[in-house]
């Protein structure tokens, strides 16, 4: 790309290449305006593979994989769709293909069995499989060791022990936890992104390790010599992509832009989407500190950092921070779409049908996993589901102070009300529904839950109102609609719509 446009080649040949993309990255260089010309630009390294080599292509790039054509080397194609016409292509032609099939790595060859190498979870650079950037370089980095003549099992261990940590892959990806002031922990992502591709891949992460209800905030900025273009969409994609921006300038790599030319490129960008008066700042550590005030706990900070790496590291580490390994970042992948990493045995649990059972195994994964606000909540919900309201409610209480997160927050909030009700302490259960309604105000169980509540007070007429108003609200039916207007009159006549 810039280096071979600038200073050129470099080797006359090579056993192995590899062209992983070609996205809009340094256009406008020593005359390359189009992704076209890029291709050609890129596609030189291929051309020099020795004939007996291999050359390792992007099927899922059609730019990428048309270099094919003008190879004297075999190709080995990946794809991360395992029905990708490319890697047939590559196989017929004398070559190989490596892609991902029921969730491992795996070697297809003209005249074996496929060569299952290892699980996507157990490569710690997918971050368990969220990043889909990384699979790909996965693919195409065990292609091309495997080519070189690299043994399997050196490939293998390879996959399964290079992480995206400062030790074995310096800023991208670099993954931490950072405590914060207020409680609980942020996640912080330091990524080299400099283009759209590398923004949109980082802020993938960042919503894949973000917690339910989580959000995703952003230092953003790239080098000066970008296209102006791409530097627009850089922020668009910032502005749709993050629930908080700032901007940030690396003075070393402004290449001749001036800061404000940058910064009001990226406004631009940003303002298409609706995201005004963003700040900026002077140096990336300086960008980072502004945004970790701001974080809550299960957020991401996604710093997308090219000269005070070193910097921000050492803050993050001085402030109690530390860089993520594998369980880690599966347990956050796992807790982000609202699941336990026991899962499995939480299922297990609720399968038992005999209540004693289920309280003692419930019981037995808060004891083996002390502190999980997960884990007490469904031992919770084991006494409750048993008739024991007591002893629920203290343990409700419990999960809910240790930080019980979305989804299942509102819903200790509700089973906590429910117990409390039983137990006879209305008002509380009153309190605790109210509070749910006013962030989930079409939640249909709170609706009924806050309806009991009101028959417990003797307000039996506002109860029936209210789930007449709730009703009509939430259905669709074609009679009931019919019968809007008199049904909502009945309802007030009953009593007024409560506050």
């Amino acid at each position: 790309r810039g280096g071979m446009l600038l200073k050129g080649m470099g080797v006359t040949a090579n056993d192995v290449s590899v062209v992983t993309n070609v996205s809009a990255d340094h256009l406008g260089l020593q005359g390359i305006d189009t992704l076209d010309q890029l291709a050609e630009v890129k596609a030189i390294v291929t051309t020099v593979t020795k004939p007996q080599g291999w050359v390792v292509l992007n099927g899922d790039d059609p730019r990428v994989w048309a270099m094919r054509l003008g190879i004297k080397a075999k190709p080995w194609a990946f794809s991360l769709d395992p029905a990708s016409p490319a890697l047939w292509e590559s196989i017929n032609a004398g070559g190989r293909g490596i892609t991902v099939l029921d969730g491992e790595i795996v070697v297809l060859s003209p005249n074996g069995d496929p060569d299952r190498l290892v699980k996507i979870v157990d490569v710690p650079m997918t971050l368990s499989g969220l990043s889909q950037n990384n699979i790909a370089n996965a693919l195409a980095g065990a292609a091309a060791a495997l080519g070189l003549g690299v043994p399997r099992s050196a490939v293998v261990e390879g996959l399964r022990t290079f992480a995206p940590d400062p030790e074995h892959n310096w800023g991208r990806l670099n993954t931490y936890s950072l405590p914060l002031v207020q409680g609980g922990k942020a996640t912080v992502i330091m990524d080299m992104a400099h283009n759209e591709a590398g923004l949109e891949a980082l802020l993938d992460v960042a919503r894949g390790l973000a917690a339910p209800g989580g959000a995703v905030r952003l230092g953003l900025g790239c080098a000066g010599d970008r296209a102006d273009e791409a530097i627009t969409a850089m922020g668009e994609i910032a502005g749709h992509g993050a629930e908080e921006v700032v901007l940030k300038i690396a003075r070393h790599y402004l290449r001749g832009r001036q800061p404000e030319e940058l910064l009001g490129l990226f406004r631009d960008g940003l303002a298409k989407v609706g995201v005004l008066d963003v700040p900026d700042y002077g140096t990336e550590l300086e960008a980072f500190e502004a945004l970790v005030p701001h974080a809550l706990d299960g957020d991401v900070i996604a710093l997308m950092c090219h000269a005070e790496r070193t910097e921000v590291d050492r803050w993050i580490r001085d402030h109690g921070g530390k860089v993520d390994d594998a369980r880690t970042i599966r347990r956050k992948v796992v807790a982000a779409r609202g699941e336990h990493e026991l899962e499995a045995e939480i299922a297990a649990v609720w399968e038992m049908s005999d209540e004693s059972a289920r309280i003692a195994a419930a019981q037995e994964l808060v004891d083996t996993h002390p502190g999980d606000p997960r884990l007490v909540f469904e031992l919770a919900g084991a006494k409750d589901s048993a008739g024991d309201e007591q002893g629920a409610i203290g343990l409700y209480e419990q999960a809910l102070a240790g930080g019980l997160r979305e989804p299942h927050r509102h819903r200790a909030q509700l089973q906590l009300a429910s117990s409390l009700r039983v137990a006879g302490r209305t008002a509380e259960a009153q309190a605790l529904v109210t509070g749910v309604l006013e962030a989930r105000p079409h939640n249909t169980a709170a609706l009924m839950l806050r309806a009991l509540v009101q028959a417990d007070l003797g307000q039996e007429r506002q109860a029936v109102a209210d789930l007449i108003r709730a009703t009509l609200e939430a259905t669709t039916d074609v009679d009931t609609q019919s019968y809007r207007r008199a049904l909502r009159a009945y309802a007030d006549e009953l009593a007024p719509a409560a506050d």
